[in-house]
């Protein structure tokens, strides 16, 4: 199975970028987007973005993972 998670692009340099996911920061190559800018969401997947995504769309993913860890709690 694969999963990817929602991420906020923090900074760019080239075709890569620092996004933030969970508090962490990770490196995603945005070769696979196009017109990426900083504040953009995207869906994280191998340290690719692999699409762009609304605040919306991430804020609801994040919701269902954080519904999914408590109940395992």
């Amino acid at each position: 199975m694969c999963l990817s998670i929602p991420a906020r692009i923090v900074s760019i340099d080239g075709s890569m970028a620092e996004v933030s996911a969970g508090g962490a920061i990770f490196n995603a190559g945005l070769h696979m987007i196009e017109d990426a800018k900083v504040g953009d969401y995207i869906l994280l997947h191998a340290g690719f973005a692999i699409q762009k995504i609304s605040e919306k769309e991430a804020a609801e993913t994040i919701k269902i993972f954080e519904e999914m860890n408590n109940s395992l709690n």
